[in-house]
């Protein structure tokens, strides 16, 4: 079964070209040619993907974009704007549209962007769901293959400073003591120089070029989301 789409176009003859092309690529589909009855559709139903236009009747693409993501940012929605409408696709991507693409188009432009769209969508669900994988923003953690990436570029790591990171990215936003770090990261037998904690706290910071480790004065060291 293939992935679901879901088409809110109020211009019947393009809705039904879309709606054919789609269909010929593998894709199930939904048609819905107002607003109103494109977010009606949207909520009894499942959807993998939506293509929205923005100039509907009854409620425009925007309002119903505004109500999508009231409740939630999973589902991308791919906007279809027109070509001169350049507030409305700042306004789209700024209400949490993942793209847009300009009528008149190119049917192979489209569905390449539906798919590059599904393929991000597919790679996050796998994420998520990969339980030796850490986030924090843009720093990303996996315990398992031990690789840490910070803004998509690799870091190397030697192994003190890969578990200390990763202590700190198993509890980002929670404020750790020296001692904490310490039991959980050196050991409890370890009777040397707590400034060894300030010291590792130094090279990652440099090493990630970021401040993302955050002192907290008095107490420890805190993860910030990057």
């Amino acid at each position: 079964m293939g992935e679901r789409i879901l088409i809110i176009e109020d211009e019947q003859k393009i809705a039904r070209v879309l709606e054919l092309e789609l269909q010929f690529e593998g894709y199930e589909t939904g048609v819905a040619h107002t607003g109103t009855d494109g977010l009606i559709l949207y909520r009894e139903q499942s959807w993998d993907l939506i293509l929205l236009d923005i100039m509907l009747p009854e409620m425009n693409g925007l309002d119903v974009l505004k109500r999508i993501r009231a409740t939630e940012y999973d589902t991308p929605v791919l906007l279809l704007t027109a070509k001169d409408a350049v507030s409305d696709k700042v306004a789209g991507l700024d209400l949490g549209a993942n793209d847009y693409i300009t009528k008149p188009f190119e049917m192979e432009e489209l569905l390449a962007r539906i798919r590059v769209t599904l393929r991000f969508r597919k790679k996050e669900a796998l994420e998520e769901a990969d339980p030796y994988l850490f986030t924090a923003g843009q720093l990303r953690l996996h315990t398992q293959m031990r690789e840490v990436t910070w803004q998509g570029e690799p870091v190397e790591l030697t192994k003190r400073e890969f578990e200390l990171l990763a202590y700190f990215i198993a509890h980002p936003k929670q404020v750790l003591t020296r001692e904490q770090i310490l039991d959980a990261v050196w050991g409890y037998d370890y009777y040397g120089d707590t400034n060894v904690v300030d010291v590792y706290v130094r090279y990652l910071r440099q090493k990630l070029e970021s401040q993302l480790i955050q002192t907290v004065r008095g107490v420890g060291y805190v993860l910030k989301e990057g």
